[in-house]
């Protein structure tokens, strides 16, 4: 894929055409295409899919696309990738887990990113890792695809070593990035169509976009996209192998309520398809509405992982009643209902923490029956953030 965006790159948009008008500008952009290659993908030098036959593949292109002038980027793309087809994936038994980290570290410098961490993800499940930013999350979920080297410790993923059977696997997965781009000038419908050469096997890219609410962007250019659908788009090339495990990191960072809503039904919806889907945040409440379990990273390590319903219930949290009161009055009353233990007031804000499920009923009343106006009373049960709280001892960071 990098080394077809590098050959479009300098096809499309930045290279001048006058410097390829001549035989040292056409073993100059293959001797670049085939290093990209050969530096970047780690392809073998010789052979099917090696970097001679794709300096060799990049010469003829350029060389049509002088001549013809015309050639749709796309159609270019795909002479260009024709060669490099991913190997044939061996027979693998079905399987209930399809990932497997064991004692997983990195580090760089003297930055220690990963320490010991260990987990497994059962096939067909959501799967979430939570933490602020620089907890590890990024670093974690690029062994796993392959993207990063572990210091130490062993990866597994749908049976196959990321790093020594990676052209097996990388046509297996879908990857959402989280820092991606594409050219500004390349519409929606191309990069799919870009994307779904690389592979031998690949769904319609027509019905996959208007699957993600994109079919009316075919013929959009990438700039010319919302934020929204800027990562409904990445969220497509990585579905466009229709792969087996998908990993989303921080797929809704820095969208809207409404939008980020939006892709919380994607991922839902991508789920019901059979994906297994590997999923970074550092929104609890995300990963509490999607996630079948959680894994809470801090400071590179997992400090607790389960479901997100016993991870509350194995804080033993206090409920909270929550109100506003004007008026000079003792807030002390409060502690005389059966089951509160503690009580704060911000100005005319009041919160009651306690447990026992009459302790909503018993606030109301005494406040009834000390003639104290409230309003806005509302409830607040434990949540994923409170069991962060608890374990960390600090709030999350944006």
């Amino acid at each position: 894929m990098i080394t077809a965006g590098v050959t479009e790159a300098f096809l499309f948009r930045d290279y001048p055409i006058e410097r390829l008008n001549n035989l040292t500008g056409y073993l100059g952009l293959s001797a670049l295409i085939a290093y990209t290659a050969f530096v970047l993908l780690h392809l073998p030098f010789w052979g099917p899919g090696g970097t001679i036959q794709i300096g060799v593949r990049s010469l003829v292109v350029t060389a049509l696309y002088i001549k013809r002038r015309n050639l749709p980027a796309c159609m270019l793309m795909h002479l260009l990738s024709d060669g490099y087809a991913f190997p044939a994936a061996k027979e693998v038994a079905p399987m209930s887990i399809v990932v497997e980290v064991s004692d997983l570290h990195k580090s760089y410098g003297s930055v220690r990113a990963v320490s010991g961490v260990s987990f497994t993800i059962k096939e067909g499940e959501i799967f979430g890792m939570v933490g602020p930013n620089g907890a590890g999350k990024t670093t974690i979920i690029e062994c796993v695809e392959g993207l990063r080297r572990p210091d130490r410790g062993t990866v597994r993923v749908l049976g196959l070593d990321p790093q020594r059977d990676g052209y097996e696997l990388r046509r297996r997965i879908g990857i959402q990035l989280q820092e991606a781009a594409l050219p500004p000038r390349l519409k929606v419908g191309e990069a799919l169509d870009l994307f779904g050469s690389f592979y031998p096997r690949r769904v319609d890219g027509k019905a996959l976009a208007e699957q993600l609410g994109l079919g009316g962007k075919w013929n959009t250019p990438f700039d010319k996209l919302s934020g929204g659908q800027k990562r409904r788009l990445f969220i497509a090339l990585a579905l466009i192998n229709d792969p087996e495990l998908v990993f989303l990191d921080e797929p809704t960072t820095g969208l809207d309520p409404q939008a980020r809503r939006a892709l919380w039904d994607l991922i839902r919806g991508i789920r019901s398809r059979g994906k297994t889907i590997f999923l970074t945040t550092h929104y609890m409440e995300e990963a509490e509405r999607l996630c079948d379990r959680v894994a809470i990273i801090n400071s590179g390590k997992i400090v607790a992982l389960d479901t997100p319903e016993n991870l509350i219930r194995s804080l033993g949290a206090e409920q909270r009643v929550v109100f506003s009161a004007e008026g000079h009055w003792d807030v002390a009353l409060l502690r005389q209902v059966p089951g509160v233990t503690r009580v704060e007031r911000i100005g005319e804000r009041v919160v009651v923490y306690g447990k026992g499920e009459g302790m909503v009923g018993g606030v109301v009343g005494l406040l009834e029956r000390a003639g104290v106006p409230f309003r806005d009373l509302r409830t607040e049960q434990p949540s994923l953030e409170d069991v962060f709280l608890a374990l960390t001892g600090r709030e999350m960071r944006d």
